[in-house]
């Protein structure tokens, strides 16, 4: 059988910046892209912003225009499921009866958010989680008209953007977070606080610490009350559960590929079968940053991970080292994180956190790990060129009177690290 080409399950981000990057390595064999939605690959981001205030139309967030993949030669199957993976055969079963042969496979299934496991939540209107298209559209149109009473549970990214975009939008908003600090798994305390006093300074109601036991309805079936803890009741028109995702790995696991808490890879990105590749939020990789496999939500992390993979089935083969990089816009915040600064045992802060223009510098034994920036761009991407060097700068000279990072960057250019 002559070449079977390139099959990449899921059309989101990384799956189609493999596709891209395939044709612009000149890959001229075969490319088949996989996607459940049955829609062109559109960007995520937008969806708790700009798309739920109406500043940005469906259309605006299509990464490709349809004529993209006719001119590209890239097979855009979309509005269907992969069922099976043969290994021992190198084939794909889609739900609709097709099988797709490959020579390579990449799994880029992305992630499906987390349920709520309490009562009322799967079973009441109004209950909505957002992660793709279809959840913005119906966001959207329940947020467009009078104000609403919104619970918002979970404070990560999702909840804590929603949440500004609805407050914007003149609705009532209350957030409940399980956890002692909003994005207490993401962010230093310092930036947490500063975030949840953005949030209530724009008169929405964040609740720490609290956990939700269940969800009551009328006698119509619609959500009226978010329960706390037993006790406290908080009337709501919606709730929209912002609690995590979970990576989509059955598909690997059922073709006996090594999971857990994501489909494990190599630094290649290649899992346990060497012709199967993982990439983005279902793919948990060794990072050089973190000393361990992690996964990361991120699409930084998924277009640049797709560049790995390209490479690598092109036959040019380079461990993936990436800096990962996380970007935030809640009210007149921009929140920018260079690196990992999860398990760090050191902070040093720089800038003004109450005049919200500040940066926390992360340590881990001695060593930078990451930088959290808020309304200092220049700094971002100052860290983010350091990190990428190795850089051996210690808090103790982040605390030095009159330190400036751009001296920093202009002494370790000079020396010749890399700046980019």
């Amino acid at each position: 059988m002559g070449p079977r080409g390139v099959v990449v399950i899921g059309a989101g981000q990384g799956g189609l910046d493999t596709a891209a990057a395939l044709r612009g390595r000149g890959y001229r064999g075969r490319i088949t892209l996989v996607g459940e939605e049955p829609t062109l690959p559109y960007q995520r981001p937008p969806l708790s912003k700009g798309f739920l205030t109406g500043d940005t139309a469906a259309a605006d967030l299509e990464l490709r225009p349809r004529a993209y993949f006719a001119a590209q030669d890239v097979e855009l199957v979309s509005g269907t499921r992969a069922t099976k993976i043969d290994r021992e055969r190198r084939t794909v079963s889609l739900e609709t009866g097709a099988t797709l042969p490959y020579d390579s496979l990449v799994l880029a299934t992305g992630a499906r958010p987390r349920t709520l496991p309490v009562p009322g939540a799967a079973s009441l209107a109004g209950v909505l989680t957002l992660r793709g298209l279809a959840d913005a559209e119906g966001l959207r149109a329940r947020l467009t008209g009078p104000p609403r009473r919104l619970v918002v549970i979970g404070a990560g990214f999702i909840g804590l953007e929603l949440a500004a975009t609805a407050r914007k939008l003149g609705h009532g908003v209350t957030v409940v977070e399980a956890q002692s600090r909003a994005l207490a798994r993401a962010l230093t305390p310092v930036m947490s606080a500063r975030l949840v006093a953005e949030h209530t300074g724009a008169g929405v109601r964040v609740l720490l610490d609290r956990e939700v036991t269940a969800l009551w309805g009328d006698s119509a079936g619609r959500v009226e009350v978010v329960e706390l803890d037993g006790a406290e009741r908080i009337p709501a028109d919606l709730v929209v559960v912002g609690i995590g995702v979970l990576p989509n790995t059955e598909l690997a696991a059922v073709a006996q590929l090594q999971v857990g808490d994501g489909v494990i890879v190599d630094a290649y990105l290649r899992t346990d079968d060497p012709d199967v590749y993982a990439l983005g939020d279902c793919a948990r990789f060794p990072s050089p940053h973190a000393g361990r496999h992690v996964r990361l939500e991120s699409v930084q992390n998924a277009a640049d991970q797709a560049k790995c993979v390209a490479a690598g089935i092109c036959g040019d083969r380079v461990p993936y080292t990436a800096v990962p990089w996380f970007w935030s816009e809640q009210y007149a915040l921009r929140l920018q994180i260079a690196g990992l600064t999860a398990g760090h045992d050191e902070t040093v802060v720089v800038g003004d956190p109450e005049g919200g223009r500040f940066s926390v510098f992360c340590f881990r034994d001695g060593r930078l790990t990451g930088v959290e920036s808020v309304n200092r761009p220049a700094d971002h991407g100052i860290a983010r060129r350091l990190l990428a060097s190795g850089t051996d700068l210690t808090a103790d000279d982040v605390r030095r009177p009159g330190f400036d990072l751009k001296t920093v960057a202009r002494t370790a250019a000079a020396a010749g690290a890399p700046t980019a």
